[in-house]
C-alpha cells in the first residue's frame, strides 16, 4: 500500500511510520514545513492546504495530528489552540481524500469522547459524555466524517493514554516516581484506561487491512484499571514505593479543568471493535505494558 501519514514526527506516528516501512509499504510523510527528504510532502491547512500531487497514488491518509492536550493548563487561549490544530486541519485531510477519491481516511480521536465513565466499560456505540474533551472529541470526529465523503472508509482512533518509553505520559510521570514522589491522585478509584505504543501501532495497521471496519474504534487495551492500581504497577516496573497521595481538591487548584477531566474523571473503556473482529493484544495487562515501556528506549 501506499500511505501517507499526517503526524509522522510524532511518538505514534514516527512509530507508525517505521512500522509501515519494515512491513513493505510506502510511506508518505505530509509536513507541515519545508520538505526535506524524497518521502516529504509539505501542506499547510491554513494557508496552501493539501496540493494534489501530494497524495497522488495514496492507497490511504492516516491523520495524527494535534497539540498534545497535557501540554498546558486550559485556559481559553490553550483550548483554542487544542480545537484549531485538530479541526480545521481534519477538515482539510477529509476534503483532499474526498476529491482525489482516496478509500481509507483514518482520523485521530480520543477516548475523551466518553467523558466520566464511572465504572461502566464505555463501547463504540456509546454516545458522548459532558466536558470539554468529550465536546472537542465530538467536533474532530465530526470533521472527518462530514468531510471524507460517502465513499470513504472512515475510521475514527478512539487512543487511549499511550505507554512509551519514548515519552508520552509516562514521560512526565516516570521521573516523579523514580524520586519517590509518585502515587495516586484522588482517591485513586477512578479508572484508568491506556494503550501501549505497541499495540497502537499494531491495531492501525489491523485497520488499514480491515476494509469492513469503520467508524470509531477503541484503542484501548482490555486491561483498564483504577488509577490507584496504575500507580502502585508504574511504582514496581521503577522499583519506588507508590505512596505520594495528592488530594483532588490540590490537583484542581494545581490543574484545574485539566486536572479535572484527564485525572479525576474515571475513564474505564472497553476495545469491543477490535477485539470482535480477532486483534490480539500484545500487552493486554499493565504489568506487561509498563515492564515494555519503561525500558530505556533504543
Amino acid at each position: 500500500m501506499r500511505i501517507a501519514v499526517a503526524g509522522s514526527q510524532g511518538l505514534i506516528g514516527n512509530a507508525l511510520v517505521n512500522s509501515l516501512r519494515a512491513a513493505g509499504h510506502t510511506v508518505i510523510r505530509l509536513v507541515r514545513r519545508e520538505a526535506l527528504a524524497d518521502d516529504e510532502f509539505s501542506w499547510d491547512p491554513e494557508t496552501i492546504g493539501m496540493p494534489p500531487e501530494s497524495l497522488e497514488g495514496v492507497d490511504a491518509v492516516v491523520s495524527l495530528g494535534g497539540v498534545g492536550v497535557g501540554n498546558g493548563r486550559w485556559t481559553g487561549r490553550f483550548k483554542q489552540e487544542l480545537r484549531d490544530s485538530r479541526i480545521t486541519p481534519t477538515e482539510v485531510l477529509a476534503e483532499a481524500v474526498r476529491d482525489l477519491g482516496i478509500p481509507t481516511f483514518i482520523s485521530a480521536s480520543a477516548t475523551g469522547f466518553y467523558g466520566d465513565t464511572g465504572t461502566r466499560a464505555a463501547v463504540e456505540t456509546d454516545g458522548p459524555g459532558k466536558g470539554f474533551l468529550a465536546e472537542l472529541v465530538v467536533d474532530w470526529e465530526k470533521a472527518a466524517t462530514t468531510n471524507a465523503g460517502p465513499d470513504t472508509r472512515v475510521v475514527l482512533l478512539r487512543t487511549a493514554p499511550v505507554l512509551s518509553s519514548q515519552g508520552g505520559l509516562l514521560g512526565k510521570l516516570r521521573p516523579l516516581f523514580k524520586l519517590g514522589l509518585g502515587g495516586p491522585i484522588g482517591n485513586g478509584k477512578q479508572y484508568f484506561s491506556w494503550i501501549s505504543l505497541i499495540d497502537e501501532v499494531r491495531a492501525i495497521e489491523f485497520l488499514l487491512d480491515s476494509p469492513d471496519i469503520a467508524g470509531p474504534v477503541n484503542l484501548s487495551a482490555p486491561g483498564s484499571l483504577p488509577f490507584g492500581e496504575f500507580c502502585k504497577a508504574l511504582g514496581k516496573a521503577v522499583h519506588r514505593l507508590a505512596v505520594m497521595q495528592v488530594p483532588e481538591f490540590v490537583a484542581r487548584r494545581v490543574g484545574g479543568e485539566m486536572a479535572e477531566e484527564m485525572i479525576l474523571f474515571s475513564q474505564r473503556v472497553e476495545p469491543r471493535v477490535l477485539t470482535d473482529h480477532g486483534f490480539t493484544f500484545n500487552h493486554p495487562e499493565i504489568r506487561e505494558a509498563l515492564t515494555y515501556a519503561t525500558k530505556p528506549a533504543s
